[in-house]
């Protein structure tokens, strides 16, 4: 089992942290995460995108000129396709482009994921995430200067706190989520993970079974 080191907000050891082998020590499953991926932001997609066809634009109406007598082509409406305005051929319309994943393989994902970020010494446990004001000057100090860490970073906290959720929302290199709803892209799109101890024993009851 991986054992790591559990920091406090100032980046001083407190404990030694031995973590579950079904979460942190999975082997790294390069389909199986490409799979997550896809299906996440296929379920991103917001599918509104359109196109009038010939029936929606606007015009029609009167046969442009008679079927015969004039050597031109027949044409009955200029909301034909083939007419500048005219309707869109096979457009796109909208669509929900969302499909679902097994539960099982989103937590192998995730754990293959989580394990990638420990054997890269990418992925740091804190005693606690003591975050009171949703402020994001305020967690930007915390992880950027007191624990050092650069890149893209995502936090991964326990319960609800919804002072660090609104903190994070409005930093463009942070960004936090429940330990609960963390995902594989969330871990991938990331370059660190400061994830709590609580969050840590949340993970492994769920991702264990």
């Amino acid at each position: 089992m991986p054992e790591v080191s559990v920091l406090n907000i100032k980046r001083e050891e407190v404990g030694k942290l031995t973590l579950p082998d079904a979460v942190f020590a999975r082997p790294f499953n390069r389909h199986l995460l490409y799979e997550a991926v896809r299906c996440y932001l296929a379920c991103a997609r917001r599918g509104t995108h359109k196109t009038k066809n010939r029936v929606e634009v606007s015009g029609g109406g009167k046969k442009l000129w008679k079927q015969k007598g004039t050597g031109r082509a027949r044409m009955g409406s200029n909301r034909s396709p083939l007419w500048r305005h005219g309707g869109t051929i096979f457009g796109p319309v909208p669509r929900d482009y969302s499909y679902a994943l097994p539960k099982r393989a989103r937590r192998v994902a995730l754990a293959s994921a989580l394990s990638d970020k420990v054997s890269g010494g990418n992925l740091m446990v804190v005693d606690g995430l003591p975050f009171t004001e949703p402020k994001t000057k305020l967690l930007a100090g915390l992880v950027q200067k007191d624990l050092g860490l650069t890149g893209k970073v995502l936090v991964v906290f326990d319960g609800e706190n919804e002072a660090l959720e609104l903190a994070a929302r409005n930093h463009p290199r942070i960004d936090a989520v429940r330990a609960l709803q963390v995902h594989a892209y969330h871990v991938l799109d990331h370059e660190t993970v400061l994830i709590s101890r609580a969050a840590v024993e949340q993970l492994g009851e769920v991702l264990s079974r």
